[in-house]
């Protein structure tokens, strides 16, 4: 049994004043940088020199200078270990940023035997067993892990950390129109990385689905690779038109970006599902090709992507997670998917409202995907949210 501290969260972040927005990708002077660096680390408070680990999450307008942010972090607060990644957007307490040089940092008191960093794993997850045993003293709880998008093979890759380390894991893939590093200790690239925290360490988390069922379960019939020839034993594009309606079956251009496929996940009690795009459309053939391979007697459904269907569920799951935690949350970490934000709840960081409206307040910092992970699975469209109870 792990002897925890008492755990303390201290949060903080900062932004460039308008005048001061860089273009996106654009690297800032160090002045700059460095400027939005200590103000992030003057809102910690006193708290930060007590704290263990901390975790950063920056805009790609500043990932150029993630090197020296990271230097700088540790100079001034004395904490060694740090995690995090690069967002187009990130979430700083109760704001979303976006195409500004931004960063938000959040540090914990926990206890040294109480977590492990994670270095990045590439395709060979028994790499980790040159890690030091600690998992035999404190078998692994959750995973806060961030992945470059470009990683060949990613889902079974992620399964596979999963399955090594014994642990639930939430993150996301790094979201940048600059470079794509990540933080794990210090700054690396590839694969995925993170910290893996032991089960006395209390986390609660939950998933958002940002899409609705449109049509029943079916099952796909005849396929190759990404191409779904036949669904119910009917061409596929036959029973797509009936689930999506007249209407769109009129106009197929208009189903761009707001219906996906739905892969339902085998064994889930919940209804979980993986959301995939729909990538082409061959009217003649009356196939449909998506964002993901397939094979027969696969299930699929087609789901719709609009807000109301999004806020729905985000309530949802808030009201499951409140259900399921003692007090309010102590801390959280929040990966959103690229496509949600203003993109989806629009401006004002609507999406945040609803989390602060239905949670509270509490300490929370992240950063919007290129694709979420929760558990074993790489997910896209959706919300993860994990909350240090």
């Amino acid at each position: 049994m792990v002897e925890l501290l008492p755990s303390e969260f201290a949060f903080g972040y900062a932004t460039a004043a308008p005048g001061d927005v860089a273009a996106a990708g654009a690297t800032l002077e160090e002045a700059e940088w460095g400027r939005l660096t200590i103000a992030c680390v003057e809102r910690l408070g006193p708290a930060a020199s007590r704290a263990t680990l901390g975790f950063v999450y920056v805009t790609d307008a500043l990932a150029a200078n993630l090197p020296g942010i990271v230097m700088l972090l540790r100079q001034t607060t004395g904490i060694k270990d740090w995690v995090g990644s690069v967002g187009v957007g990130i979430v700083a307490g109760d704001q979303e940023y976006f195409d500004a040089p931004a960063l938000a940092v959040m540090t914990a008191r926990l206890p040294a035997a109480g977590y492990r960093l994670m270095p990045p794993v590439n395709g060979d997850v028994d790499v980790l067993a040159d890690m030091p045993p600690w998992g035999e003293r404190a078998q692994p709880g959750i995973g806060v892990v961030h992945g470059d998008p470009r990683t060949p093979h990613l889902t079974d890759l992620i399964d596979g950390l999963a399955q090594k380390t014994a642990s639930f894991l939430v993150g996301g893939l790094t979201s940048s129109r600059g470079a794509l590093d990540q933080i794990a200790g210090q700054v690396v690239r590839g694969g995925v990385s993170g910290v893996l925290l032991g089960p006395d360490i209390a986390v609660a988390t939950g998933l958002s689905q940002g899409c609705s069922p449109i049509g029943p379960p079916r099952r796909i019939t005849r396929a190759e690779e990404n191409i779904i020839a036949g669904i119910d034993d009917r061409p596929a594009l036959d029973a797509f038109k009936e689930d999506i309606g007249e209407v769109l079956a009129r106009r197929l251009e208009r189903v761009a970006g707001y219906i996906h496929v739905a892969l339902p996940v085998s064994g889930s009690d919940t209804g979980d599902y993986l959301v995939r795009n729909l990538i082409g459309i061959d009217p003649a053939r009356g196939w449909l090709a998506i964002g993901s391979r397939v094979a027969v007697g696969d299930p699929i459904m087609f789901v719709r992507r609009d807000r109301a269907a999004a806020e729905e569920d985000l309530v949802r799951m808030l009201g499951r997670l409140r259900e399921r935690t003692p007090g309010p949350p102590k801390a959280g970490l929040y990966f959103s998917c690229v496509a949600r934000g203003p993109n989806l709840f629009g401006p004002g960081s609507a999406e945040l409202a609803i989390l602060r409206r239905e949670l509270g307040e509490f300490p929370l910092v992240g950063m919007f995907c290129n694709g979420e992970i929760s558990n074993n699975r790489l997910y896209g469209y959706t919300g993860v949210l994990a909350l240090f109870v």
